[in-house]
């Protein structure tokens, strides 16, 4: 393929054509056609960068040439030359998208040069963008294969060793050797739930809304009951309030990214001495917004890290749980949704987090 940008020229006058070739070919490579139907015929079979059109032809304006163009090949940057007289139709043009710039007539060989570089410039910029979002589509579908394929493969080995290790612990009597398979476990479980919570992020940040009806009710009954067996909630009070009377339309995958580590961090940064843990879960539905709170009178937050929490892989506490990926993700799922989120939290006394989000119907 030739280096030279590609220029075709539709003018009705073939002098007009024969002085354009002669004056810029040896700049540009250079196309020429007397009249509308032959230059569509080349925008549709050459490769062409930018197309110069004169306005006044017989049978079709430069302007209706390029609205035809555009239905055939939209790529080529587009050039009009016109006279003042024209300059209401040019103006319509250029308001409806169809022309880069005009040209007054006469025109001179340096503003041809000059504007044809700089539509060319644009051409380019705009081809290597598109080639750029059709990699980035790619790679996007294939980093969700990439996830879900990785999370199979690292969880299946992860459920064997535990399986075992359970089976190892039944017919183990040794209390120092039932130990080590404690630790097995406790490790298996970081490690299952930092799998989890990976998907989570990548679900919270990386894959488009999809938007559909939700009862929260359903959505809190069924992750109640997922917590239940997934925490020892025992020694916690736990208050369930959902006040829902209108509908409400949202990602249900990203609220449930949310309700989780919301509700994770109120279990998991609880105080050691005993007392009543408490967390409650409030959701109210006002008008198009739905308002979610959770609260906990577990270790709290000092003020001083409160600005910080929301940052990935921040941690607020010395505590070794927690991957530093939950209120991060939360904060991009929420923002995502358009919503808002807000903390108030006092050191050893608990902590409330707010998250609004509106509907997004």
């Amino acid at each position: 393929m030739s280096n030279k940008i590609h220029v075709l020229y539709i003018d009705d006058e073939d002098n007009n054509l024969k002085s354009f070739r002669a004056t810029l070919r040896k700049d540009f490579k250079i196309f020429t056609a007397i009249d509308p139907e032959e230059g569509l015929r080349i925008v549709r079979d050459e490769e062409v960068h930018v197309v110069i059109a004169d306005q006044r032809m017989p049978g079709m304006t430069g302007t209706e040439f390029f609205e035809k163009m555009i239905t055939i090949n939209p790529d080529p940057i587009r050039i009009l030359l016109t006279g003042y007289s024209d300059i209401a139709s040019v103006i319509d043009a250029i308001n409806k998208g169809e022309v880069y710039r005009f040209i007054d007539k006469p025109w001179n060989i340096e503003q041809i040069k000059n504007s044809i570089k700089n539509a060319a410039d644009i051409y380019f910029m705009r081809r290597e963008l598109k080639e750029k979002n059709i990699k980035l589509k790619k790679l996007h579908s294939e980093m969700n294969q990439f996830v879900y394929s990785l999370s199979h493969e690292l969880r299946g080995p992860l459920m064997s060793i535990s399986g075992v290790s359970k089976l190892a612990k039944m017919e183990v009597q040794d209390p120092s050797i039932i130990e080590y398979f404690e630790m097995i476990d406790s490790a298996t479980v970081k490690l299952d739930d930092f799998i989890y919570k990976m998907l989570d992020f990548y679900r919270s940040t990386k894959i488009d809304h999809k938007i559909s009806e939700i009862n929260f009710r359903d959505v809190v009954d069924q992750q109640m009951e997922a917590y239940r067996s997934k925490f020892d909630l025992s020694n916690f009070h736990i208050d369930v309030q959902v006040n829902q009377e209108s509908l409400f339309f949202s990602d249900d995958s990203k609220i449930r990214v949310i309700l989780n580590n919301l509700f994770s961090n109120c279990v998991q940064f609880q105080k050691h001495e005993p007392g009543l843990k408490q967390i409650s879960l409030t959701i109210d539905v006002v008008d198009t917004d739905a308002i979610i709170t959770l609260e906990d009178n577990g270790i709290g937050i000092e003020k001083k890290h409160h600005p910080e929490v929301f940052n990935l892989f921040m941690r607020a506490t010395q505590k070794n749980v927690g991957t530093g990926l939950g209120l991060y993700m939360v904060k991009e799922a929420v923002e995502q949704m358009g919503g808002r989120i807000d903390l108030e939290s006092e050191l050893n006394e608990g902590t409330t987090i707010r998250v609004t989000l509106p509907s997004m119907k």
